[in-house]
């Protein structure tokens, strides 16, 4: 599993989320689709209308993954944070019982409130 204690593990920027829809296709339930997908520099993270997906590429060849599922059903409480004009990066702070705080930090031009709408829709 992913440590998520670590703040800066997640750097991440947008991508489209059809480019990683092949690999996650066999992880998704009937009715789950994928709504928007972010990529670090080996890892991704894809958020669906049901769950966040968080891809940790292992190993030399990245080739071994482990895909750590966070439900929304069980987010207690989430917090965004927008970019500033020092500070660009925009913050996302999912808290899930038993596992305490989850952030992932993004970079580059991303819509922090549209994200934060998604999360909003499923978890209120």
């Amino acid at each position: 599993m992913i440590d998520f204690s670590n703040g800066s593990l997640f750097k991440l920027q947008q991508i489209d989320p059809g480019s990683i829809a092949a690999e996650l296709q066999p992880l998704l339930v009937q009715g789950e689709q994928l709504v928007s997908a972010f990529k670090g520099v080996r890892d991704y993270v894809a958020f669906t209308n049901k769950r966040v997906i968080a891809v940790n590429a292992q190993g030399i060849t990245g080739k071994k993954r482990d895909y750590t599922s966070l439900p929304y059903s069980k987010v207690q409480a989430f917090s965004v944070e927008t970019s500033g004009h020092f500070d660009l990066d925009a913050e996302l702070d999912l808290w899930y019982s038993g596992l305490g705080k989850v952030r992932f930090e993004f970079k580059g031009k991303v819509d922090i409130r549209t994200l934060s709408n998604l999360i909003g829709v499923y978890v209120l």
